[in-house]
Parts: C-alpha cells; structure tokens; sequence
C-alpha cells in the first residue's frame, strides 16, 4: 500500500509543516473510503516492477531514467509489459530503461513552450495542480526547484507517477490524490502551476482564488487553458460536450482571461503563449486505448471541434501574487 508517512516527515521539516494540521486526516480517509475499485491490481503490478540501478538520470533535458544496457532483455520485457497495464498514459513522454512510454501528449511541447517564460525554479517550493501523471513535475525539479508537489484525484495518474519515481527515488518529488477544493490555504508555494484545468472548474473565479491562497506573497501563477478569440467580454460556455469532453465549462478569450486575472488580484498579468492544440501535440500511440484529438475533431474542417465549436487553442498566462 502506498505509504506518505516520508512525505509527512519531510514536511515536518520545511516550510509546509502547517499542511499536517490536515493532511494525514485526508489522506486516511481517502485510504479507507475512496480506493478505486481496480487499486489493489494497479499496487500489484507497481509492486512487479523490476528493481533496477539506473546508470543516469536527466530530468533536466527530458524524463530519461537509464539505458537498455542497463537491464537484461527478459527485464526489459516484463518492464514494458507491466508499465502498459497502467494504460492508458496520457501525459509525458518517458523513457525507462530505453522503454519509450509515447504519451497520449507530448507534453514536453508544452514545457518548451513555457520554460523561458517564468521565473527560475532553482530551489524554489512549486505545486503543481491537476498535474496528471507528473511529467512536469520532474521536469520541475530537472529545473532546479527545491521541493515539487503535485495534486490530481485520479488515482490511475498516480500510479503512473509512482511507478515513475520507482525508478528515479526522488523524495523531492511528490504527487498527493487530492483536488484543489480539499487545499487548504497554505501560502507557501513560490511557484504554482495550473496546466489544462481551469476550463474543468464550474467556478473558474473561485479556482483563481484557491491557487492565489496557495502562492507566498509576490509568488509566480503559471496558468495555461484553453481559449477562444474575442474580445474581454468574450466567454464560451458549450453545451453538453466540447471536444467530446463533457466537463468543459468556460472558455474565456485571452483579455477576458487576463480581466479574470486582475479581478482576483493578480499582478503583471501577461500572455506569454498562444498555440493551437495540433494532431502531433496530442494523438493516439500504443500508450493509450481510447480515441484522441483527431478524432475530436470535425473531418472536414479541422478549424472546428465535432461539435461545431472553435477547435482547441490554449495560451499561457503568468501573473504574480
């Protein structure tokens, strides 16, 4: 069974200490009451994994955990037939012992994208809200950051991410099964990434809040979602289904975006970045068993989503505390 008791004793000791007040309670009620139906089989094969002593690890120039030469071919093997019973793997790439794990996304465009933009991270405290599997939190910390904690509910997600960091043992690394609305106002973070999440929030104002509470004073606010064109006064709200994604609920335009921003008390509000989501960015691999963004799409106009709406842009936006 997964354990957070080292993570309980590294906060302890550094600035999030006050996060144990409620922490431990969360945690062991979701351990008791909240367990995905298929968990114990997902800790099974976390379990199998082969115990390996990685000759190198860059997490500065991508996620690369060893070589081949590393393993032998029959660990190999089990390596990838185990990794894929964690399917499907929706954000990354990695690279485990020359195993290629080819995400659902490359979100190594992403960080690409946003690195040159935002503050150093060299040993700064970063959360990471909605992180998924935890690609950039190691990317994060390849950056330099002191301590990197992530949060996403999906449990699948973080067994990606620990069987990940059965192979890199980072202890600076961490990743929490919780949402942002179980947060308390910690105030703590330097740096606060929210990448692909806003637009799954019914109160996107109240987000902003939850991120704002959990930034030290003059802390950094990464924030990417999707967009529309328009202008300050421009807000989609789809119907049912957008991108044949159900839980989608506003997409605001850039400078309705950044209106938001300031409306909750940000600072130095900018767009750094404005990309339309192309076919090589997200697309299906052997990693994933389920449709992906070419198939989100109309088949005669790839400008317009399945549904008749503006295909998917995404900009990125910093602000400060």
């Amino acid at each position: 069974m997964i354990s957070f008791n080292k993570f309980y004793q590294q906060i302890a000791q550094n600035r999030l200490s006050h996060w144990l007040n409620t922490l431990p309670a969360q945690l062991t009620h979701w351990q008791k009451h909240e367990l995905h139906g298929e968990f114990k089989h997902w800790q099974k094969t976390l379990d199998a994994l082969p115990k390996t002593s990685p000759t190198d690890i860059d997490l500065k120039n991508s996620v690369t955990v060893g070589f081949e030469d590393d393993i032998s071919k029959g660990e190999y093997k089990r390596l990838e037939n185990l990794l894929k019973k964690f399917k499907p793997w929706r954000k990354g790439p990695y690279h485990i012992h020359g195993l290629h794990i080819d995400t659902e996304w490359r979100s190594d465009f992403k960080w690409d994208r946003l690195v040159t933009h935002i503050s150093d991270l060299e040993n700064r405290y970063v959360l990471d809200i909605g992180c998924g599997s935890g690609y950039h939190l190691w990317r994060m910390r390849g950056a330099g950051a002191k301590f990197v904690v992530g949060i996403d509910p999906t449990q699948l997600f973080m067994m990606q991410f620990n069987a990940v960091q059965h192979f890199v043992k980072d202890d600076c690394v961490n990743l929490l099964p919780l949402g942002v609305e179980q947060l308390p106002e910690l105030k703590s973070f330097d740096t606060v990434f929210a990448m692909g999440v806003l637009y799954h929030r019914r109160s996107p104002i109240d987000f902003l809040y939850q991120l704002k509470a959990q930034l030290v004073e003059g802390g950094e606010l990464v924030l990417e979602t999707l967009i529309v064109d328009g202008d300050v006064d421009t807000v989609l709200v789809p119907g049912e289904r957008y991108a044949k994604m159900r839980n989608v609920w506003f997409l605001p335009s850039s400078l309705a975006m950044v209106a938001w921003l300031e409306r909750c008390g940000f600072k130095n509000v900018r767009v750094v970045n404005t990309d339309v989501t192309a076919v090589d960015e997200q697309r299906k691999t052997q990693w994933i068993d389920t449709e992906s963004l070419k198939d989100f799409l109309d088949p005669q106009d790839p400008s317009k989503t399945i549904e008749g709406y503006p295909a998917p842009k995404r900009a990125i936006f910093i602000a400060n505390k």
